[in-house]
Formats: C-alpha cells, sequence, structure tokens
C-alpha cells in the first residue's frame, strides 16, 4: 500500500514562498497520479495540481497556475509543491494523495500540513 507523509508546512507572509514535501514509501508508483489538495476551514477538499509519475504530466488549479508547481523525484520518491506568491487564500491543510490513473478519486492520503498565509 502507498505511504504518503507530508512535511513543509508553515505560517509564511504574502507574497512569500514556501515548498511542501511528500515522502512516497510502500509501492510501485508507475501507474499513479500524485496530487496536492487543500481544505481551507468551511470548504471542499480541492485539487490543488497533480502529476503522473511516469510521463511527469502535471494539471494546475486555475487559482494556482503560474504560481505553483509540482514535481516529482523518482529517485528519492519525493512530490513537492513550491508554492511562490503565496495569497490569504491559499491558507488551508494541504495533503498528499495519490490515485491509480483512470480512478475517479484519491485513495491515499497523508495526514496534511497546515499552511497559514498571513496578509
Amino acid at each position: 500500500q502507498v505511504q504518503l507523509v507530508e512535511s513543509g508546512g508553515g505560517s509564511v507572509q504574502a507574497g512569500g514562498s514556501l515548498r511542501l514535501s511528500c515522502a512516497v514509501s510502500g509501492g510501485t508508483l508507475t501507474n499513479y497520479v500524485l496530487g496536492w489538495l487543500r481544505q481551507a476551514p468551511g470548504k471542499e477538499r480541492d485539487v490543488v495540481a497533480a502529476i503522473t509519475w511516469s510521463e511527469m504530466r502535471t494539471y494546475y488549479a486555475d487559482s494556482v497556475k503560474g504560481r505553483f508547481t509540482i514535481s516529482r523525484d523518482d529517485s528519492t520518491k519525493m512530490v513537492y509543491l513550491q508554492m511562490y506568491d503565496v495569497k490569504p487564500e491559499d491558507t488551508a491543510v494541504y495533503y498528499c494523495a495519490a490515485k491509480l490513473r483512470g480512478a475517479n478519486g484519491y485513495s491515499r492520503w497523508g495526514q496534511g500540513t497546515q499552511v497559514t498565509v498571513s496578509s
């Protein structure tokens, strides 16, 4: 079973940057999509960015395009979310998640890491 552990959250001022990391273990990732999702208080959990492990095809939510970058390192089994020019509306709990390609939803989740952006 794929297991995910996030790190790197914290508090940052608007306009700053932050990098989230996700350590992936326990499975062969060839057919997986790794994603970063976030959930703000009172809101639904939404996909922020995603990457296919094999081809490294990426997807970004419109709200973060041009500011966030998702990447993965196959040698260390790490997934990163580099966040630039953060905004108060980026405040949320960020989750690293995994799903098989073609699956409707993410099936494996990390514990989440809090990101707080102050204005």
